[in-house]
């Protein structure tokens, strides 16, 4: 007789837990609607809608031409590091070393992916705030850990509270998550607040990840680079990148400039996951750090005009919105319509023809608010006020 024992029938799920535990994109839903429409004006891509300079995209032709089609150094151009680590001595006055403390990575996005994967254990904590950028939560979660969100509004100028953060940290919490200016709300927290998390930080022993993507896209103030205060450099992942201050978003381009023991983990995963970024990209890159700056500088410029008339627009159709001081979006509340952000956005879509995105797409505090992105044409964003206001006009609650 037999003794093998009997193979039990198992349910069980073809994917695992924690890609389970994320939701798609709440943006890409909205995208994939209007893909299919006709004559919609779109508020919601947070993409330059620049081509980027010429210079820049002349560099990478040529290098094509000459045939650097190969990998790179997994930490990327020797070229690209050194006039990176140039750019941040001449910015913020930050010493980074070329060869052990910056990681050329493919956009922030992978920047973020590496750090939650180098600096986590199963179960660790991180701080953030909500509304927040759409990867931070879930890059924390497929990483093994927890995020822990922080909620901001807009009576605080969606500014994370240091007593906010502080009253979170527990014996699991590794790390503060912060990205300003801020998507998607253009939010800019200023230095004393900034200086105020910073002592929370070291009263706590925290890493701060630190994503200023948008930092060279301010109006009216000055960025903070937070790696820049005191005792911050060694406990601070900086993540930037040139997809928005150079319209490269399609380049891919991004890095992170950190102490060599992080740095050293994150090129572990990033040799056996990427590889190397992209060369002609690395070298788009190069070109927009050497002369680059008077091309971004025009393109800010004209970011701030679009951005005076968005938010006047706005208040003055009944969707109250505060000034955004950085990046390039606007966050107006919809409460006056009575719809939740989603209803908000896809009825909009559907009668008006204008795409924007749901605030609950960057957390459940963004419900009640929807995201305006004004990198588009101003003849674009005043045909869109247009539209917007009707349908408020049409849907203004009683």
């Amino acid at each position: 007789m037999s003794t093998k024992p009997k193979i039990q029938n198992r349910k069980y799920s073809l994917t695992s837990q924690r890609v389970n535990q994320i939701s798609p994109s709440g943006i890409r839903r909205f995208f994939d609607l209007l893909a299919s429409m006709e004559g919609v004006i779109s508020l919601g891509v947070g993409e330059p809608d620049f081509t980027t300079p010429w210079h820049i995209r002349e560099a990478a032709i040529y290098s094509l031409e000459k045939g650097y089609t190969m990998y790179t150094s997994n930490l990327g151009m020797p070229e690209l590091r050194q006039e990176l680590s140039r750019y941040l001595k001449n910015n913020y006055n930050l010493d980074y070393d070329l060869d052990s403390e910056l990681l050329i990575t493919v956009g922030v996005s992978e920047g973020l992916d590496l750090t939650m994967r180098a600096i986590l254990n199963p179960g660790d904590e991180v701080i953030m705030p909500d509304p927040c950028y759409v990867s931070y939560s879930p890059c924390c979660i497929l990483a093994g850990g927890i995020p822990i969100m922080v909620p901001t509004n807009q009576e605080n100028n969606f500014e994370i509270s240091p007593t906010d953060i502080e009253a979170r940290v527990t014996s699991k919490t590794r790390a503060i998550l912060i990205g300003y200016p801020a998507n998607p709300t253009g939010a800019v927290i200023s230095r004393k607040k900034l200086t105020q998390i910073a002592e929370v930080a070291r009263r706590h022993q925290l890493l701060v990840i630190s994503d200023e993507i948008y930092a060279k896209l301010v109006y009216g103030v000055e960025h903070t680079c937070f790696a820049t205060l005191p005792e911050m450099k060694e406990n601070t992942i900086f993540l930037g990148g040139f997809s928005k201050a150079y319209a490269m978003t399609g380049w891919r381009i991004g890095y992170a400039a950190a102490n060599r023991e992080i740095i050293s983990a994150m090129t572990k995963i990033h040799q056996y996951t990427i590889m190397s970024a992209p060369t002609m990209g690395q070298v788009a890159a190069i070109e927009a750090l050497k002369s680059g700056e008077d091309s971004a500088a025009e393109m800010v410029e004209d970011y701030n005009r679009r951005r005076l008339v968005i938010v006047k627009g706005l208040n003055n159709i009944g969707l109250p919105c505060f000034e955004p001081k950085g990046a390039f979006y606007a966050f107006p509340s919809i409460s006056s319509t009575g719809m939740t952000s989603e209803e908000f956005a896809e009825r909009l879509l559907i009668e008006e023809k204008v795409a924007v995105v749901p605030g609950t797409a960057f957390g459940q505090y963004g419900e009640g608010y929807v995201r305006c992105c004004y990198a588009t044409s101003l003849a674009d964003i005043e045909e869109a006020l247009s539209r917007m206001k009707r349908f408020v006009a049409r849907h203004r609650a009683v």
